[in-house]
């Protein structure tokens, strides 16, 4: 009998509860990884499964299901945070300005749309509504759970997470259409969108390249490399030098350079004209071939936290190892080892010297991969427990950040300036995705089971109908002139307007869809540009309209 009740709809107790948590998280997971018309809806099935399992009559009890909510979306949000400030504050240089301009110009058009649906109609269709539609029609759940967290009203987060899901799949599908569209629209072949993108990257000027020269300006005669910094101002590093009589030296700022001196230089492309006409001659030179067999190059891996924030300049390589710090590589990003530049736990810091000198520097800064796979937890828990406090203030108006914003602020800030107060914000990318994947799941679900008690009788009607049209307008207007003027006025790649679609809608499903597409990973570089402001503009909007129109 007792076996029988673990199963039965309406079981409140803890085991019943855990289970129906399993069953819903597995089953949504395995349906959202079925493909229609090449697209999946990964882990957003588990809240139409958790729907499923609250329209027949499995519920939670009310206070255990809010806590599994709320601690799921802190999980997940934190999570976000950590992993998209790092190019929160970078997305704002030049080259992503234009394409985060243009993602929040898509969404103050979201707003508009649905400030306009809410006074054409007289509020029939409430605010809390509104909000839950416009949240599954640009397929951003962080919004919707800013806004539940926000009102503090039960039935009236019921009722956003129906709009939620009544608009959702068609926010999917009008993210693709739209691409389809802007495609018709301006005759687009993608063949010829790669073939542009491929002879840009031919003649890149931004990533960090390797250059052989030797010097034929006599006013160079003498001058020390720190000197030649100041004439040269722009990011380089010379690697090694090959005298006029053959010796190979691992240069130091006080090293003097000399007419028919041979150099190996790091910089970025731009700066190779730069170059030339000071020092002179380009070469092509193989330096393995001349370079003596005790000097080598190898990467160590910056495992120590108390390496965390300190720049390249301060470690005094030079001197206290007679080594050369030439490049960084930051999550398969190659950087200039500049003397500013700071450090991060986990990356790889390219230096040249002898091997002995290397393996002692190598000691010094841990270089130990399986260090990085222990997960920092202290500031996982310490962020969380500032972000609540900043949520719980009053920035004005009677707005809060919550549960959704403070966190995710928190989180930006720590990944960005952690190291000021030693904290190591460093994670390694399973982890990451464990933690967010979990966070997740759980917060669906649980907005499923709560939401499909009355999910049918209140979506199923004329009055879901039109649900499912004002998310569909909420999700193809705005997203159809964002790519008009985008390729119409400012020409930019149709790859570069995929990931566009996508980080701006926040939508991976979008993404993954413009990947298989192209076979490029253009679109993903453009999600990743415009994915951290959008994301955060897109919780705080969600917040704004139930503040201003529901409480």
């Amino acid at each position: 009998m007792d076996l029988i009740q673990l199963f039965a709809p309406g079981n409140l107790n803890l085991a019943s509860t855990i289970m129906l948590y399993s069953f819903v998280i597995a089953v949504g997971i395995f349906l959202g990884k079925l493909k229609i018309g090449g697209v999946s809806l990964g882990v957003t099935f588990v809240l139409f499964v958790g729907i499923i399992m609250g329209h027949f009559g499995y519920a939670v009890d009310p206070q255990v299901l809010k806590f599994i909510r709320e601690f799921g979306l802190i999980l997940f949000i934190f999570a976000i945070g950590l992993q998209v400030g790092p190019g929160f504050f970078s997305s704002f240089k030049e080259g992503g300005v234009r394409l985060n301009l243009l993602a929040v110009g898509a969404i103050a058009l979201n707003v508009i749309i649905v400030l306009i649906i809410y006074f054409a109609e007289g509020g029939k269709t409430g605010m809390d509504v509104l909000v839950g539609i416009m949240s599954g029609a640009v397929t951003n759940t962080p919004g919707l759970a800013a806004a539940q967290q926000a009102i503090p009203d039960v039935a009236a987060e019921n009722t956003m997470a129906m709009g939620y899901a009544a608009a959702y799949p068609l926010g999917v599908v009008g993210i693709i259409t739209a691409m389809f569209i802007i495609k018709l629209i301006f005759r687009i072949r993608i063949e010829d969108e790669i073939k542009q993108i491929q002879q840009e990257q031919e003649n890149s000027t931004l990533k960090p390249y390797i250059m052989s020269l030797e010097i034929t300006n006599r006013l160079i005669e003498g001058m020390s490399v720190i000197k030649l910094h100041e004439i040269i101002t722009c990011n380089f590093v010379i690697s090694r030098i090959m005298t006029t009589d053959g010796n190979i030296l691992i240069p130091t700022s006080a090293t003097e350079l000399h007419v028919g001196d041979r150099l190996l230089v790091v910089l970025s492309a731009q700066d190779e004209s730069k170059f030339t006409a000071v020092l002179g001659e380009k070469l092509d030179m193989d330096w393995e071939e001349v370079t003596p067999a005790n000097v080598v190059s190898r990467r160590i891996v910056i495992t120590k936290s108390e390496y965390n924030g300190v720049t390249i300049g301060s470690l005094r390589l030079h001197k206290g190892y007679n080594l050369n710090a030439t490049r960084v590589n930051r999550a398969g990003v190659d950087l200039i080892a500049s003397p500013g530049l700071r450090l991060q736990m986990g990356d790889r810091l390219t230096v040249v010297g002898a091997l002995a000198d290397i393996d002692r520097l190598a000691a010094k800064m841990g270089n130990s991969l399986k260090r990085l796979n222990q997960p920092n937890l202290i500031t996982i828990f310490i962020g969380i427990l500032f972000g609540i406090v900043l949520g719980s203030i009053n920035v004005g108006f009677g707005m809060k950040l919550g549960l959704a914003g403070g966190p995710l602020v928190v989180a930006i800030l720590l990944s960005r300036f952690g190291y000021k107060f030693k904290l190591v914000t460093y994670t390694s990318s399973s982890a990451s995705l464990m933690l967010r994947e979990l966070g997740i799941c759980l917060f669906l679900a649980s907005v499923g089971i709560s939401a499909g008690a009355g999910f049918y009788d209140t979506v199923f009607n004329d009055t879901g109908l039109w649900w499912v049209l004002w998310g569909f307008l909420i999700t193809i207007i705005p997203i159809l002139i964002t790519g008009s003027i985008a390729r119409g006025l400012y020409k930019i790649n149709f790859l570069a307007i995929m990931g566009l679609f996508s980080g701006g809608y926040t939508d991976p499903p979008a993404l993954a869809y413009a990947g298989d597409v192209t076979g490029s990973d253009i679109p993903a570089v453009a999600y990743a540009t415009v994915y951290p402001l959008t994301m955060f503009l897109r919780v705080v909007a969600a917040q704004v309209l139930v503040l201003c129109f529901c409480v």
